[in-house]
């Protein structure tokens, strides 16, 4: 079974089996250099410690801040769970794991809170469904006094897949209020089906609606700025299209920027800033340059990541991160983090400053921390301090100074 449409991770997954750490800290492996004048900081010594008491969890996909000084962990088999920061009272929030499909399909694969949810109770998850036909289902849940009542189950969005792997995705809010989902194309390898340029089709794409009246009559609503609304043959909620794997993203507490993970396919994983109406190459480009390197391709139009890097030291699958903003780790202030789901590195890139472009450029991640595990996903909890997420060994870790 595969947790991303990422080429050879099944057979990388059932190589590894499961880790055993040694106890204690892992510590960074960052070459301190010099700083020069008008030169940014030198990047700090971290480690990773042991986060929520060292509680432990099936196949985790994602974690965040809750109410209360607590945290969720969501499980890829559907099962979300709500613990105190010392790992104590857990339970489980939510249960989803009559829905959804594990054995040929991706499960659990993204949740979310609502903006509104220490108001409104609701809990969003993105997952593929039980059943036949192929189906990805974006669901809103209502959750009264640290339980989701099934019945408040409400499907937003049922998106038809074309196959069971490379179906993304990431439910995030920006600071407008609106929902933003990353897709994937929905197919295996080089997207046959041409997904990814197609505005025609939501696969491929992150799209932007906006659930704030969310019913059964009327699921969303689109914004009306978003960049195709009115264009001929495109769907209205696509927000920016041209990827094949999206697989986390997240937005800038500062400024707002949404940078996204998209997992590659030869030899190029990209890191993008994702841009209001921007196609992002995919499936004519991949990192800087043509799918076939042998074959000339147009990229008029198309926008570039910001970095991209291959498939050499044991990394396979980018795993979008977030940008630091917390108080803990002041040199890491600005610094975009992401990581590799094979090789269990934690990476480190420092954005353009103001409106400077980026290097336009494949380059070596800096890396920031090593022996991750199988990186899957990174959160944050409500100091903006990072949460760095080990998919097969189930542990949760905080990036920490050392």
């Amino acid at each position: 079974m595969l947790i991303r449409g990422a080429s050879g991770v099944t057979d990388h997954l059932a190589s590894l089996g499961r880790r055993a750490w040694l106890p204690g800290l892992l510590v960074a492996s960052v070459l301190l250099a010099a700083c020069k004048d008008g030169e940014p900081p030198p990047l700090p010594l971290v480690a990773l410690e042991p986060a929520l008491g060292g509680e432990r969890f099936d196949r985790p996909i994602e974690v965040g801040a809750y109410p209360g000084g607590r945290f969720f962990v969501a499980e890829q088999g559907g099962l979300v769970h709500v613990l105190r920061a010392d790992g104590s009272d857990r339970r489980v929030l939510l249960d989803l794991r009559e829905h959804i499909d594990v054995e040929k399909g991706e499960g659990l694969l993204s949740v979310a809170l609502d903006p509104g949810y220490e108001r409104n109770g609701y809990l969003w998850a993105y997952y593929f469904a039980a059943g036949e036909p192929p189906r990805s289902v974006l669901a809103r849940f209502e959750v009264v006094e640290d339980a989701v009542d099934p019945a408040t189950r409400l499907e937003v969005l049922v998106l038809p897949q074309p196959g069971y792997n490379q179906n993304g995705g990431a439910i995030r809010f920006g600071s407008d209020g609106m929902l933003y989902l990353s897709l994937g194309d929905g197919s295996a390898a080089t997207d046959p089906f041409e997904n990814g340029q197609d505005l025609g089709t939501l696969l491929g794409s992150v799209i932007r609606i906006d659930v704030r009246e969310s019913s059964a009559a009327e699921p969303y609503a689109v914004p009306p700025d978003n960049p195709f609304v009115g264009v001929e043959g495109a769907r209205d909620e696509i927000w920016a299209y041209g990827f094949r794997n999206p697989w986390r993203m997240s937005f800038d507490p500062e400024g707002g920027a949404l940078w996204l993970g998209d997992v590659g396919f030869i030899d190029n994983e990209e890191v993008n800033r994702v841009g209001r109406g921007a196609n992002h190459g995919w499936n004519v480009a991949e990192g800087f340059g043509c799918l076939t390197p042998a074959r000339e391709c147009d990229t008029t139009g198309m926008t570039p990541p910001v970095t991209a890097y291959g498939h050499d030291a044991g990394r396979c699958s980018v795993t979008g991160g977030v940008v630091y903003r917390g108080d803990a780790i002041e040199a890491l202030r600005g610094v975009y983090l992401f990581g590799d789901f094979c090789s269990g590195e934690v990476f480190a890139l420092r954005p353009p400053a103001g409106d400077a472009e980026p290097p336009g450029e494949r380059t070596e991640p800096v890396v920031l921390v090593a022996g991750a595990g199988l990186v899957v996903s990174f959160g944050l909890d409500a100091d903006g301090e990072v949460l760095v997420v080990d998919y097969v060994d189930g542990a949760i870790w905080r990036l920490t100074a050392r």
